[in-house]
């Protein structure tokens, strides 16, 4: 088993689980693509990992798109691979890598919607906007849906971690903005004040996610459905998961919200039916 691969099987993660709707090369593909975007999140939030060792990673991961040394190894070589295959902008590389990067800040805030949309941005939507092109995507109007998905399926795991990301040297996603709208301090969020101006919060929230949920479908153009059944089944998996959180009024203080595999599989299975 290849090391990209290895990675991508303990991550068991739902995107990689999507992954069974892609062809055999495409979907090799893809697994490597994962297991980079891996490597960058754990350098940025692995606990185990030094700071300095963070920092060098990536930093080598920024050059490895900007001025490829001779010792790449066998990963970032793939990447260059890939990205040269399916003429991918070496931009989005780097802008994924420079998201990542700002999780080394624990203590970031983000004041309102538009300032963590850059965030989302960055480690979301040019994920998909890689992905697209590894898909096999050709119609304009993929780009749509590939930004409006990343934007829902991180604000997806922002609602579903926020117990989590407390636990991790407190980080907090939510914009202030919405908090200060429910007069719902940082101070209650730290305490895990579960109440209704919480609960309020992040429904609120939620019908942002669920607008781009929308976008995303509606961006959905015939030419590349096809090709994006693997980023369909992806959006049944999380928009579910989001319905669930909402369905049990987002108790995340005490609970991970997930499906089942079988749940999983529906959805799978929907998404090549091509109904659901």
């Amino acid at each position: 088993m290849s090391e990209a691969s290895e990675i991508t099987k303990k991550a068991k993660s739902n995107l990689a689980f999507a992954f069974a709707c892609l062809p055999r090369d495409r979907r090799a593909d893809m697994v490597t693509f994962y297991a980079f975007c891996r490597v960058i999140d754990d350098l940025a939030d692995d606990p185990d990992i030094p700071k300095d060792d963070k920092i060098a990673g990536l930093e080598s991961w920024k050059a490895c798109f900007t001025s490829p040394p001779e010792n790449l190894d066998a990963l970032q070589q793939d990447m260059l691979e890939i990205r040269d295959r399916y003429a991918i902008d070496n931009q989005l590389f780097l802008e994924l890598i420079a998201g990542c990067e700002s999780d080394l800040n624990p203590n970031r805030r983000f004041g309102s919607w538009e300032e963590l949309e850059k965030y989302t941005y960055r480690v979301a939507c040019c994920v998909g906007l890689i992905s697209i092109k590894i898909f096999g995507c050709k119609h304009k109007k993929s780009e749509a849906y590939a930004v409006a998905l990343g934007h829902a399926l991180q604000l997806t795991n922002i609602l579903r971690d926020v117990g989590e990301d407390l636990d991790d040297n407190v980080r907090v996603y939510l914009p202030e903005n919405d908090m200060i709208r429910f007069q719902y301090t940082e101070r209650d969020l730290i305490g895990r004040v579960y109440d209704g101006r919480f609960i309020s919060m992040m429904n609120y929230i939620a019908d942002r996610a669920e607008a781009f949920y929308q976008e995303a479908v509606d961006s959905l153009h015939p030419d590349d459905k096809s090709a994006l059944k693997s980023a369909e089944a992806m959006r049944k998996i999380y928009h579910a998961i989001l319905v669930k959180m909402r369905g049990d009024h987002f108790n995340v203080f005490e609970k991970r919200y997930t499906l089942s595999k079988p749940r999983k599989i529906w959805s799978l299975l929907t998404t090549f039916g091509g109904i659901g």
